[in-house]
């Protein structure tokens, strides 16, 4: 398939279907968003950046600034860079060697903070961007955590799982900017509104009513800060998994899927089998894996790192536990969020 640019070869992944234990009628699906340029993220930076400057909120040429330690840091440099911006990461010490290298070899400055703020690692990266801004005259912060062009932009997601699929039933994402899960949630209801979502998020989130836990290992999901982009009534229901199931099960997606993906794409495929494994009749299940592997070869796939970290002492549950909404969990539980208005406790799909 010919492109004109590799801005126009974002997108239109491959959905694959998985063999998981589920009874006949079942159908489960895997949107591999990974195989993306970089990850999912570079849909978020197309739509974003490509609206600025339709609007002249970025000019021609002027400099692109983004807080990220992983995926819109490689969406933003990707899409940057192509049309011509300088383009700044704002990140952290967490930031990966492999990640790293790809954003210094596309030609970005990246700026390292030193230190995690009283609100953690990303509030501490946001004040050096907002430093950064008023030293680059004309510069543009894409915002992803705030700016609606980042659920916008899954509108294309939602259309290739219709065009494919034609219907689902349940749909299954990590949660961390708020904008892959809520926007193609909010777009499969305009055509499927008794879609079932649910939202995977790691255990020391504050996303879901949970404590703060900076220390957390996993990266791509969870959140020290509420972002404007996550809309809890898209999400009906929640599932935290501690560092060390997530892990497990991203090492589990390679050796039964032949999937090579991140901590977040493992963390969806956990609970994807769960969801699917308690289906009672014909559905189809879709589960939306972010980004791929090789960020994660030191750290995920390193049993070394995991012995240094303490991950074996974590408990690995094989089955999730249900409590009650701002419950505090310590690893794999589920619960369903409260609404207002609403009455806790509803049943699942």
């Amino acid at each position: 398939m010919l492109f004109d640019s590799v801005i126009d070869a974002i997108g239109a992944t491959p959905l694959v279907s998985l063999r998981v234990p589920a009874i006949d009628g079942v159908r489960v699906h895997a949107k591999l968003e990974m195989q993306n340029l970089f990850a999912m993220k570079d849909r978020v930076a197309r739509q974003i950046i490509l609206a600025a400057r339709a609007t002249g909120e970025l000019a021609a040429g002027a400099p692109v600034i983004e807080s990220s330690s992983g995926t819109m840091a490689l969406g933003v440099a990707l899409v940057g860079t192509a049309l011509g911006h300088p383009v700044h990461i704002v990140t952290d010490p967490r930031i990966d060697e492999v990640t790293l290298a790809k954003l210094q070899a596309l030609g970005c400055t990246v700026h390292v903070v030193e230190r995690m703020s009283e609100h953690g690692w990303q509030s501490a990266r946001l004040e050096l961007l907002t430093e950064l801004l008023e030293t680059l005259p004309g510069a543009f912060w894409p915002r992803q955590y705030s700016n609606p062009q980042n659920p916008l932009a899954y509108r294309f997601l939602a259309a290739e799982l219709l065009a494919d699929v034609g219907h689902i039933d349940v749909l299954v994402g990590a949660v961390g900017s708020g904008g892959s899960l809520c926007g193609t949630a909010r777009a499969l209801r305009e055509k499927l509104p008794d879609l079932w979502v649910v939202g995977v998020d790691c255990v020391g989130s504050v996303l879901f009513g949970q404590p703060d836990w900076p220390q957390r290992l996993q990266s791509g999901l969870g959140n020290s800060m509420i972002p404007p982009n996550l809309d809890p009534a898209q999400i009906d229901e929640v599932h935290w998994l501690n560092d060390r199931e997530a892990f497990e099960s991203t090492r589990a997606l390679a050796a039964q899927q032949q999937i090579f993906g991140g901590n977040t794409s493992g963390s969806v495929y956990k609970v994807l089998r769960h969801v699917a494994g308690r289906q009672t009749g014909p559905a189809v299940v879709v589960g939306i894996m972010p980004d791929r592997g090789d960020r994660y070869a030191d750290t995920v796939y390193d049993r070394e790192h995991w012995r240094a970290n303490g991950l074996y002492d974590l408990v690995d549950r094989p089955e999730p536990e249900q409590v009650g909404y701002l419950e505090p969990v310590s690893s794999w539980s589920y619960a369903f969020p409260v609404r207002e208005g609403e009455v806790p406790g509803c049943e699942s799909v």
